[in-house]
């Protein structure tokens, strides 16, 4: 018993000296992520809510711990909240059972600009970098002093053009996420997968869900899984799921995945917030490559950390990691690589490496942006956030509005602050497609796949200006960026909240009120509107909306398209939105509008009835 308990302490002990080393590791790499890019991340305190009184000692404890292990790396010292505190500072919390809260300081960026501002850097410094290229396979010689066969490149193929070429090196290098097994496999055939993908669902849904400058994490969910909360955009991003999933190019979001995360934020929001599912504005499904470690024994381990590893062959591989600690990632991964090959470089310089835009950006860059061009406040601080000192570049493509204010920067879609000369710079920037401009270089998928598929039209004729496209080229664009939205960004899951085989489950009382406002639009009777009807009744209370317009209204509750909306479909849009499925709906606004000019105009005033006498 003596010497188990030996062993246990020394797993124990070891496991610990682990995990301290990879939090000193991520705490060190965040730190230099918020000095490297300024612009593209920033701290965000984060409340951990605690409904049990002995939560608090031990949650407080936990959080001193990663304040301590940060030293001089801490953003800001964590603290604990009173109950009232708490809820004043983030009101939508459920006021029963709450004890109080704690919270942390971590960061956050934006991840698909990062990415991109890494690349260019790269690209400055003597990178050769390719976009939508893939291994066909690895390019292998015998080597003559060992007699193993060597990696000395790999046949790639550009998935736009179909053209295939090789590129040759004296190290491959793996670095390939969730599709590692499949490259590692093309060295040799039957090595055992090292990669176990997981998948990872996350949803927005409006900024009214959450304070501006504090986001929520629930580490007690009904399963076990952690839930975050965090503003993010204007918007409110929450997740995430952690289920085991295959690997594939189009991962896709499930409405199962979509309502765990929806009943996980009920249990910690208020009674006065309606979580609705229609007020999931986009949702999708990416794949967290966790790793087993080829060189321990113990195959049977996950780690959570980044592991790297040379073949026979020389083929280094890197997998497994995340986001904050890609740096020390690309670090271990050139040192091995300068290891196994015997190559010539100099230390590492990465650490306090500026990316593309950070040079000359400040907090008040912005304010010059409005100064100098005449855009938008909101669409100033947009394009200093997201290209740094690049951002004037920007403006200058910008056109002028012939509007006296903003003076140039016509927006995609009125609730978002990306603007038109942003795709035509993005082509400058290696964006290929519509995809890459609504998912990659705009977040507009990510915020509201609907606002995201209206703007479509205009980013592909901009586009197609630009790159040459023929008409037929943009109709294959409009629709792969369609069917992207569709399966991948959650809209086929946002759109079968309503379909006609939606159940109608509305009281007689609302059947009776829903029938009267749908019979002031369908006058003659016919048991279905069109757009001249509404069209119609909007001119007698001197409201104009243009047709095409009108036709969108429309189109979004006809489940049937046959042009018209029929009373059943009208009834069902109400019951799905008197259920939270569906929200927002332009029709059922303007008809309640509508009714309730209408019913004003009926009222007898005070003055015209001579004061009641």
């Amino acid at each position: 018993p003596y010497h188990g308990g030996v062993s246990n302490s020394f797993v124990i002990t070891r496991s610990f000296s682990h995990m301290y080393r990879m939090v000193k590791e991520a705490l060190h790499e965040r730190a230099n992520l918020l000095e490297i890019a300024p612009h593209l991340s920033a701290p965000l305190p984060i409340m951990l809510p605690v409904y049990k009184w002995w939560q608090l000692p031990y949650y407080w404890v936990g959080i001193k711990l990663y304040d301590l292990v940060a030293g001089s790396q801490c953003l800001k010292s964590s603290y604990v909240l009173s109950k009232s505190r708490a809820l004043e500072l983030f009101p939508m919390l459920r006021k029963d059972k709450l004890v109080g809260a704690i919270v942390y300081y971590d960061g956050q960026h934006n991840d698909a600009r990062m990415n991109l501002a890494i690349a260019l850097t790269a690209a400055r410094y003597g990178a050769a970098i390719a976009n939508y290229t893939e291994v066909v396979h690895l390019l292998k010689k015998m080597d003559p002093e060992s007699g193993k066969s060597r990696v000395y490149g790999a046949r790639c193929r550009d998935v736009l053009t179909g053209q295939e070429f090789d590129v040759k090196a004296k190290c491959v290098i793996n670095a390939t996420g969730p599709f590692t097994d499949s490259v590692r496999k093309m060295d040799e055939r039957e090595v055992s997968n090292i990669c176990q993908p997981s998948a990872g669902v996350h949803i927005v849904m409006p900024g009214y869900y959450s304070p501006d400058n504090m986001g929520l994490l629930d580490p007690s969910t009904s399963d076990g899984r952690v839930i975050f909360f965090l503003p993010w955009q204007k918007m409110t991003i929450a997740g995430t799921t952690d289920t085991a999933t295959e690997v594939t190019h189009h991962p896709i979001p499930t409405e199962e995945d979509i309502n765990f995360i929806l009943t996980e934020v009920r249990n910690y929001l208020s009674c006065d917030v309606e979580v609705r599912r229609g007020d999931v504005l986009a949702a999708w499904s990416g794949i967290r490559p966790l790793v087993t470690d080829p060189n321990s024994k113990d195959t049977q381990s996950i780690s959570r950390n980044h592991v790297v590893h040379v073949s026979d062959s020389g083929l280094v591989t890197i997998a497994g990691g995340k986001w904050t600690t890609y740096r020390s990632m690309a670090q271990d991964t050139i040192d091995a690589a300068v290891k196994s090959h015997n190559l010539q470089a100099s230390p590492c310089k990465t650490v306090g490496l500026l990316l593309q835009g950070a040079e000359g950006w400040s907090p008040t860059l912005y304010i010059r942006l409005v100064q100098d061009y005449g855009l938008e406040n909101e669409v100033a601080q947009h394009l200093a956030n997201t290209f740094g000192d690049k951002a004037f570049e920007v403006a200058k493509l910008a056109q002028v509005t012939g509007k006296r204010w903003p003076i140039v920067g016509k927006r995609l879609v009125s609730e978002f602050p990306y603007i038109e000369s942003e795709i035509e710079y993005a082509v400058g920037e290696y964006a290929c497609t519509a995809v890459d401009i609504i998912a990659r270089r705009t977040r507009l998928a990510f915020l509201n796949v609907q606002a995201a598929d209206e703007a479509l039209p205009r980013i592909i004729e901009i586009m197609g200006k630009k790159l040459r496209w023929s008409e037929q080229k943009k109709k294959e664009e409009l629709a792969t960026a369609k069917k992207f939205l569709y399966y991948e960004m959650g809209y086929k899951a946002r759109s079968e909240q309503l379909t006609d085989r939606s159940e109608i489950t509305l009281s007689p009382g609302d059947i009776d009120r829903y029938k009267k406002r749908f019979h002031m639009f369908d006058k003659e009777g016919k048991g279905f509107i069109t757009i001249l009807d509404v069209q119609s009744v909007l001119e007698s209370i001197n409201l104009q909306i243009n047709e095409s317009a009108l036709h969108e209204i429309l189109n979004e509750v006809d489940l049937n398209k046959n042009g018209q909306v029929e009373l059943n479909e009208f009834l069902q849009l109400m019951t799905a939105i008197q259920k939270g499925y569906v929200s927002g709906s332009r029709l059922a606004v303007l008809m309640k509008a509508a009714e309730e000019n209408i019913h004003q105009r009926e009222v007898i005033s005070v003055d015209r009835s001579c004061g009641g006498l």
